[in-house]
This record gives C-alpha cells, sequence and structure tokens, in this order.
C-alpha cells in the first residue's frame, strides 16, 4: 500500500488490521509445522529397528534444523517489520522536502520567474565550461561561457533577453575541456518536489513537473 505525504503523512487502520492477521497466520504456520516434525519423530523412534535405533546425534540433528527453519522465519519476518518502519520514518522525514529544489539526473531547464536553473558536475578541473540552451527541436537559443571551473558539482542560471519568446522547458548541454582534453560532464536537472511517497520497500519525490524518482536519485537539496 502506497502513503502519500504532502507536508502531513496519514495512516489507516485497515493495514494495520491486516498486518495483525498476516502475523496471527504466521504464528499459527510456525506452530503447526513444529507440530508435524515432533509428530513425525516421534513415530520415526517408536518405529525404528530395535537393533539400530537412532543415536542421539541424529535426533539432535534432526531438532536443530527445525529449530534452525523457524528461526531463520522469524528472522525474515522481523527485518520485513523494520524495513517496513523505516520506509514510514522516511517519508516523514521526507515531508520536509515538500516545497524544496532537488537535483536529479536529466538535462532539463524549466522556467521559473523568468529563467532556468540546472546543477552539473565536473569529473576534473576544466579551464572553459560551455553550455548551449536548446529548444525542443535542438535548436541553440543561448550559448553561456561559464569559463574556467574546479572539479565537483556547480550550479548555473540562464536568463534571456526576451522571457516571452522562451519556452516553460528547454534542454541544455555542455562542453568542459582542459587544454585539448575533454572533461566528462554530468549534468542534473533541477525541479521542485510537490510530494513525498512512500512506495514498498522505497521512498518517491513526486516534482512539480509531472515526473517521480526514487529518493536515491537525489543528488541535492538546493
Amino acid at each position: 500500500m502506497s502513503t502519500t505525504v504532502n507536508g502531513n503523512v496519514t495512516s489507516g487502520t485497515t493495514g494495520l488490521e491486516n498486518m495483525g492477521e498476516a502475523t496471527s497466520t504466521k504464528k499459527k504456520s510456525e506452530v503447526s509445522a513444529q507440530d508435524r516434525f515432533l509428530t513425525m519423530l516421534v513415530a520415526q523412534m517408536q518405529n525404528q529397528d530395535p537393533l539400530n535405533p537412532m543415536d542421539n546425534a541424529q535426533v539432535t540433528s534432526q531438532m536443530a534444523q527445525i529449530n534452525t527453519v523457524t528461526g531463520i522465519e522469524k528472522l525474515n519476518t522481523s527485518i520485513t517489520s523494520m524495513m517496513s518502519q523505516m520506509v514510514q520514518a522516511q517519508a516523514m522525514q521526507g515531508a520536509s522536502l515538500v516545497g524544496r529544489d532537488v537535483l536529479v539526473p536529466g538535462s532539463s531547464m524549466y522556467m521559473v520567474e523568468g529563467q532556468g536553473r540546472a546543477g552539473f558536475e565536473l569529473a576534473g578541473k576544466a579551464d572553459k565550461v560551455t553550455v548551449e540552451v536548446l529548444d525542443a527541436s535542438g535548436k541553440v537559443l543561448d550559448t553561456i561561457e561559464l569559463g574556467a571551473m574546479e572539479q565537483g558539482r556547480h550550479h548555473f542560471q540562464w536568463k534571456p533577453e526576451d522571457v516571452d519568446d522562451v519556452p516553460a522547458v528547454v534542454s541544455y548541454r555542455m562542453t568542459a575541456t582542459s587544454g585539448q582534453s575533454s572533461i566528462p560532464v554530468t549534468t542534473y536537472t533541477r525541479d521542485t518536489v510537490g510530494a513525498v511517497s512512500a512506495n514498498g520497500s522505497s521512498l518517491e519525490l513526486d516534482l512539480y513537473s509531472g515526473s517521480t524518482v526514487s529518493y536515491d536519485k537525489v543528488k541535492a537539496v538546493v
């Protein structure tokens, strides 16, 4: 079941009731397995060959096996419960991201109040970094020279002269060089978090652009 957080976290009783029923069924299953094992062990001992009876090592080994299986089942149940609680806790903490800007992998740039903002990461020091802003057809709308920059993550903004002629969403591409060598560049889209959702064992962010990304894709909170 998905739980969506828009600044507030809500929970229902139906999920708790289902969890209670599932836990009860699990316990009954474990007890039933142990009963079957003991019944089979007793029958085996009653029908064993008197001239070649089971030794203590065999009995101990079989009892250890059923205890090991039961222990693993209990451990899996505990881990599943802990993961569920962790995701819910992350969702509550993630509510603080609503309304904040984040950097996620991409090369789109959304125009907000007449300007676009984005981020990128340089794999090495560059003496020349260039940004080309493109429209949907790939036409170059503008070229931005950022100059020399150090290795690491950086941000930039683009404010066109004629805002009315610029679409709401543009894309960009970057080149970076050091002398004659090309420096790898990773581009990031800057978007605003509209909601946080706990979906199964993962946390997801619903962005203003309409896309959804997993929390582990967020490279930075701006």
